[in-house]
């Protein structure tokens, strides 16, 4: 098997750019290919793609490269102008990054979506190039398309508006990793949280949470894209809870939901037809190939038997700090079983 290509993330991009740029603005010329240290140690080299610069500025651009994940900013032109400033580094959204309108994030609302880690990557970054320089900087981070990129995240539920936000913890992006898909999770309930909403809908794809909000008349701004992390969004929302939470997806992920699965990835859970059986008390069920040929055979008993049991772990893993109910849709969005609160 093929060992899987790992990328940098758009805040090691943005780091690298600032390096290069700034040693311009400062006479040195661009540097290129450009080395950064990452906050776990590693020393990657960045290729720089575009360079530019004129009166009191300098800007350098990166291609980002995200390996083999199948990341929505893979191959985004990253670039960083930096400027003179005053008092330290200022950070800017250009063209393609977001602007914070929301509380809940780690950064303030009307700041640049540039994260914590990010700033500190590219205020580290900088540093290597002072060379006695005083360090007051503007720097402006932009992502060519970062706007229509965008609207492919979670930045418009989370109150990010006008493009993409600058990120990574380590700057590494390792290939499929559910690492970003989690926290995306997290931050939608810390959004949700801090405008004091109190029902969040986490679905597990489009066609459940259209439902739910159609039963509920809830904004997109209180979904969350839980897709198969079930396990990471209950387990974030015991320690963060909200007062009540509607879980919806299709029969067979909420079955694996029912038999305690908390990843219903189908490589990592499956379904148990021969329990589903013994639950429903139906014997053919265990003859089925999937959960929806399952209920096809056994109707909505079956389905409520899901639902019933999928609102049991979810239940137990909240531990009493969420209301929660759980409906099962079919693939046309209807409704097949719901437990209510």
């Amino acid at each position: 098997m093929t060992e899987l290509k790992r990328g940098w993330t758009t805040g090691a991009c943005a780091a690298a750019a600032a390096k290069s740029a700034c040693s311009a603005l400062l006479g040195s010329g661009f540097v290129a290919p450009v080395g950064i240290t990452l906050p776990r140690g590693e020393t990657p080299l960045f290729e720089v793609e575009s360079t530019s610069s004129g009166e009191g500025w300098a800007k350098a651009c990166i291609i980002k490269d995200a390996g083999d994940d199948p990341d929505v900013t893979h191959g985004a032109l990253i670039c960083a102008k930096v400027s003179h400033g005053q008092r330290g580094l200022r950070f800017l959204a250009g063209e393609g990054v977001g602007t914070v309108t929301k509380p809940g994030l780690p950064i303030a609302v009307g700041e640049p979506a540039i994260n914590p880690v990010p700033r500190l990557m590219i205020d580290a970054a900088i540093t290597e190039v002072l060379d006695g320089h005083a360090p007051d900087f503007d720097i402006e981070i932009s992502v060519k398309g970062g706007a229509a990129l965008a609207a492919k995240t979670w930045n418009p539920r989370l109150g990010i508006v006008g493009g993409l936000s600058i990120l990574g913890t380590t700057g590494i992006v390792r290939p499929f990793s559910c690492s970003a898909w989690i926290a995306s999770i997290h931050r939608g309930v810390d959004v949700a949280r801090a405008a004091g909403r109190d029902h969040l809908i986490a679905a597990t794809g489009a066609t459940s949470e259209a439902t739910a909000r159609a039963l509920y008349g809830l904004p997109e701004a209180d979904c969350l894209d839980m897709g198969d992390f079930v396990g990471g969004t209950l387990k974030y929302l015991r320690r963060h809870p909200v007062k009540r939470l509607t879980i919806a997806g299709g029969i067979g992920k909420m079955t694996k939901l029912a038999q305690g699965a908390m990843d219903l990835h189908s490589g990592r859970s499956q379904v148990d037809l021969a329990h589903l059986a013994e639950r429903s008390g139906v014997p053919a069920v265990a003859k089925a190939n999937t959960a929806l040929e399952a209920y096809t055979i056994a109707g909505r008993p079956l389905a409520e038997v899901v639902a019933a049991g999928a609102k049991s772990v979810a239940s137990e893993t909240l531990r009493g700090t969420v209301e929660v109910e759980v409906i099962v849709v079919d693939r046309a969005g209807a409704v097949l079983a719901q437990t209510g609160f």
